[in-house]
Parts: structure tokens; C-alpha cells; sequence
């Protein structure tokens, strides 16, 4: 597997040295997060507008130990008044833009999703570890990455195969799972100290058995989508 590159549009620019070992993914996360000085708002991002809609790669996160506990960090963080929570069905990994509604067809999307079907990895676990922060989010370190970074590259070689525009590489991916995004340009510092003693809570333990494809929109002070197509990854007794 080709490596991860260091990109200045990543977060963090740099990969982690080891992409599966817990503690190095989330102190390297962190020691990203401490070299911010101020947090920006996150709907000023380029590229979106309130009516971009766009085909995402995504992973769903409902497991109610997580649930549970991403409740928990939200109300910690609520106090500031300066993060817009994502719902508690609505926690996600993203793993990348498949393109905008208006430019992929729908018989593209159905043989991409046959693409993958196809010949999808196997079910893994992954570990999802509170709690850091980038530029303008919230949000829980995970790991392993290998099984991330390796279904990634499946994915952008099914896009490109079925004619798809192309995806972001799988050198640039960051794996995270978000709990809330900045609404406003501030110090970074009192949300460190805020989001700091949570870093102590315990991972949470998960399964990725499926990756959904989903047409994505923006709505005020969310994201929200439906699903086109999901793809079941096998269980094998490892995973299970």
C-alpha cells in the first residue's frame, strides 16, 4: 500500500507514523490540534453553498456505546457556544466525494455501487478514541487506519472505473468521526481546556460492516442525506 502523504489542506497535514497503533493516532491528532491558535467557522468551507448537493461515501456511526458517550462530550462542550452538534443519528466518517448530483448519472451510481458489491473488503474493527479537535470541528480520533486507508482505495478505483470524476486520493485521507462544528472564528485555547479532560473517557470499540453511498446536502448548521445504496462488508470470524 502506497503511503500517506503529508498535504497543507489535510488536518493534520502530516500523517500519524504508525496508521494503526491507537495512542500514536490520537497524540499525533492532538499535538495537531495544540498547534492552532484559533478555531474558523466551518460553513465558510469553499466548494458548498445552502444548495450544493453532492454523492458521498460515508460510514454510519450508531453504535449506542458511542452514541451514548459523543452525547456526554456534546453537552461538555455546549457551554461555549461556538459548535453546532451534529444529531445523534447523524454521526459519520466521511470517506469522500463521489461528485455533484448535477454532473454523475444515475445508472453511474448503480454501477458503482455493483462495482463494489462486487468484491468489498471484509467487516474490521475500529476504535473510535475521545476526543481532539482540527480547524474548524469537533471530533473523535479512530483507529486502525489500514482498513480505512485500503477501503478508500477500493472505492476511488470503482469511481474511476465507471467513468466517475475522480476522488480525492487515499494519500490525503484523515479518518475521524465528527461531534460538532465550529460556528464562528475563536481562540483555540479555551476549547482545548474544555475538550481536554475528555481525552481520559474510555474508547469505544466498533465494527464497520457496511459503507453507504449517499447524496449529501447542507442544511442550516448540518449535514443531512439519504441513502442511495449501502454495501454490506462479510463478517469473518476475526471481526465478529
Amino acid at each position: 500500500m502506497a503511503p500517506l502523504i503529508t498535504h497543507p489542506e489535510a488536518f493534520p497535514a502530516s500523517p500519524p507514523y504508525d496508521l494503526d497503533d491507537p495512542g500514536v493516532i490520537a497524540a499525533h491528532d492532538w499535538a495537531a490540534f495544540e498547534c492552532i491558535s484559533e478555531m474558523r467557522d466551518h460553513w465558510q468551507r469553499a466548494g458548498w453553498s445552502p444548495g450544493t448537493r453532492a454523492y458521498y461515501w460515508l460510514l454510519s456511526i450508531t453504535d449506542p456505546a458511542f452514541t451514548d458517550q459523543a452525547a456526554h462530550c456534546q453537552e461538555v462542550v455546549r457551554g461555549l457556544g461556538a459548535f453546532d452538534l451534529i444529531s445523534l443519528g447523524d454521526f459519520h466518517a466521511t470517506l469522500g466525494r463521489v461528485g455533484l448530483v448535477d454532473a454523475v448519472r444515475e445508472d453511474q451510481l448503480d454501477r458503482l455501487a455493483r462495482m463494489v458489491s462486487a468484491d468489498p473488503p471484509q467487516a474490521f474493527p475500529l476504535t473510535a478514541i475521545p476526543l481532539t479537535g482540527s480547524r474548524g470541528a469537533l471530533r473523535y480520533s479512530v483507529a486502525p487506519w489500514t482498513p480505512l486507508v485500503d477501503l478508500h482505495r477500493r472505492l476511488v478505483a470503482a469511481s474511476a472505473a465507471v467513468g466517475l470524476p475522480a476522488m480525492k486520493p487515499s494519500s490525503r485521507l484523515r479518518p475521524h468521526i465528527g461531534i460538532g462544528y465550529c460556528n464562528q472564528l475563536l481562540p483555540a485555547g479555551p476549547v482545548r481546556d474544555a475538550v481536554g479532560p475528555l481525552r481520559a473517557l474510555p474508547a469505544i470499540p466498533l465494527l464497520v460492516d457496511r459503507v453507504d453511498l449517499v447524496e449529501l446536502r447542507r442544511e442550516p448548521a448540518a449535514y443531512k442525506w439519504r441513502v442511495i445504496h449501502t454495501i454490506q462488508l462479510p463478517i469473518s470470524a476475526s471481526a465478529d
